[in-house]
């Protein structure tokens, strides 16, 4: 069985609360941290046993520094199956709202974008599997534990999957800084998925000719374009607050 080492208070206590095997809880020696009570008492309940080890071998386990004193050694990440994403939002009876990726490299830009979509209640992030960032430990970092709150799917094309998504209701809009009309102008109160384009090239030229509507964010002063998350971020936010004003 495949696993991974997941670190950082937030994904870890995540990992801790999700439906996934874990093997052991690694807690750095003399650790001081007001969740740490919280965090030991979940991995009891779960019947986890901690082994506490030196700050250096936990970085030395995790590869990074940034693990705050803690880490787990889980099951491999599980993508969620495009079908039963679907299935899972149609038996919501809410209004349909996924974020596509495609071809985000960053594995912190990756976190931060599903970290928010999982705050704005997206029923899915939809990631390619070739040629951009998978999840991973940094990226389940980055997301702050979010990956065990939102599925992520993994589709081998994406411009195929845009179409799957509209047969199933949904309207595609894609972001493109060359696009005539403008995030604010659009109507997100319908069944979304907003589409998000790799840091440097943004979304690719067959993928746009899949996309309903290509929308650009107004932007000021002497800078052409956003970071990848941030743009993400404000589309979510705008659909959320679209159908904040309905209820």
């Amino acid at each position: 069985m495949k696993d991974e080492t997941v670190y950082g208070f937030n994904p870890v206590m995540e990992a801790l609360r999700g439906s996934r095997r874990a093997f052991e809880l690694f807690v750095a020696a003399g650790a001081r941290d007001n969740r740490l009570e919280k965090l030991l008492k979940l991995a009891s309940e779960k019947g986890v046993p901690v082994r506490h080890r030196e700050k250096g071998d936990i970085a030395r386990l995790c590869g990074t520094d940034h693990h705050q004193g803690v880490a787990l050694r889980v099951e491999a990440f599980p993508y969620a199956e495009l079908d039963e994403v679907i299935a899972r939002w149609r038996e919501s009876g809410e209004t349909g709202l996924l974020l596509v990726l495609d071809g985000i490299q960053d594995p912190h830009n990756l976190g931060a974008l599903i970290r928010t979509a999982a705050c704005a209640g997206a029923h899915g992030v939809i990631i390619p599997k070739d040629r951009a960032a998978r999840v991973t430990p940094a990226v389940e970092k980055a997301s702050a534990g979010a990956v065990e709150t939102v599925p992520v799917v993994q589709v081998t094309n994406v411009a195929r999957t845009l179409e799957e998504l509209k047969g199933a209701g949904f309207w595609i809009f894609g972001a493109d800084s060359g696009a005539a009309a403008p995030l604010f102008d659009q109507d997100y109160t319908g069944h979304t998925a907003l589409v998000i384009g790799s840091e440097g090239e943004g979304i690719r030229p067959l993928v746009k000719k899949h996309c309903d509507l290509l929308v650009r964010i107004p932007l000021k002063g002497g800078v052409s374009s956003l970071n990848a998350s941030v743009s993400g971020g404000i589309l979510l936010f705008e659909v959320v607050r679209q159908r904040h004003t309905l209820t």
